[in-house]
């Protein structure tokens, strides 16, 4: 399949860790962590943590690190419709497409559960036809995007002349939970906001991308090490200090099963220490863009590995052969290649 445009949304509200962590200091949740929780977030929110700033749906974050279960769930449906339609609008405009032209529309998301499913309120918004296909991939973690373009693939090798929406997005913000844990905290020093959406076609107009030699790693036996468990009705996010290792082991791994040698490696944000592990595991290879990414908005999740390519394509237009890289809950990782053709 080729890619026809992409295009990230991120909310409006943006915060320094700095802010964060003040606005942190001065909510009711700080009164019931130990002192050493509380010099955990000072240390991250405060250090070089490779993160300037992110973005959160809700301007008042006082009132975001209070929400109880079912307004942590009204703040995702509130939210991630607009988030992901915003992006998706973005991506239609930039190729001239009217949202009644495409045929199918997949989501991909973590933060939050709905039913009908993302798909449904996007296409609402933004009017698709009432026959167009929807579907929506959750579970999936931050790895999400890559299993997402393989769907699509899939889609498209099937019916060659449809036009496919994907858009990856999360609501960071509406899966903040705070205790004692090391990993709860880390990732609410980590998390944002955003969304990312792509338009593909199964023929080639000439000069596009296209997506190809998806590959996949699964290592359940490190499910409990990354992953969301129910805490209360609220996700709570586990995360290992063995994660960063975990990702660029299996990166690496992947990275042995290109088809080429790619002019830019493009991959899931993660975290300052996941980067560099990678780049230490994969040393030809500086992950400039994915850095860029971390500064501005932090980890955000399944979308990403797409913002780092946007990032990538608009330095970079000359580029040939990208390879793309995401993993999370699972433990899973996953890549793909974009290989320009005439």
């Amino acid at each position: 399949m080729y890619l026809q445009s992409l295009a990230t949304a991120f909310p409006p509200h943006s915060f320094t860790q700095p802010e964060c962590f003040q606005i942190l200091s001065e909510s009711s949740a700080m009164d019931s962590l130990r002192g050493r929780s509380k010099e955990l977030l000072q240390k991250v929110l405060t250090g070089d943590s490779g993160i300037e700033t992110r973005r959160f749906c809700d301007p008042d974050l006082r009132k975001t690190f209070g929400f109880d279960a079912g307004e942590l769930h009204r703040h995702f449906e509130e939210h991630a419709p607009r988030l992901a339609s915003e992006a998706l609008l973005k991506a239609c405009d930039l190729t001239s497409l009217k949202p009644s032209g495409i045929d199918a529309l997949l989501v991909c998301t973590c933060t939050g559960y709905l039913c009908p499913g993302l798909s449904s309120y996007i296409s609402e918004r933004l009017g698709l036809r009432p026959n167009a296909f929807l579907q929506d991939l959750l579970g999936l973690g931050c790895g999400a995007a890559m299993p997402l373009l393989e769907t699509a693939r899939g889609l498209l090798a099937a019916n060659p002349r449809a036009i496919v929406a994907t858009v990856a997005v999360e609501v960071s913000s509406a899966a903040f939970y705070m205790n004692d844990e090391p990993g709860v905290l880390i990732s609410l020093c980590l998390f944002g906001d955003g969304a990312a959406a792509a338009i593909w076609k199964g023929e080639n107009e000439g000069g596009q991308f296209r997506f190809q030699n998806f590959r996949t790693i699964h290592k359940p036996e490190h499910r409990e090490k990354i992953r969301f468990v129910n805490a209360g009705g609220r996700l709570k996010n586990q995360l290992h200090r063995d994660v960063p290792a975990l990702a660029a082991e299996a990166v690496a791994a992947l990275f042995e099963m290109r088809s080429n040698a790619p002019d830019r490696l493009i991959a899931h944000t993660g975290g300052r220490d996941v980067i560099e592990a990678i780049e230490h595991a994969i040393p030809s290879y500086e992950l400039k863009e994915t850095h860029e990414i971390l500064r501005q908005y932090g980890n955000i999740s399944s979308p990403s590995v797409l913002a780092a390519l946007e990032e990538s394509l608009a330095k970079f237009p000359e580029s040939e052969n990208l390879w793309l890289t995401a993993f999370g809950a699972g433990f899973s990782a996953h890549c793909g290649e974009l290989k320009r053709e005439i």
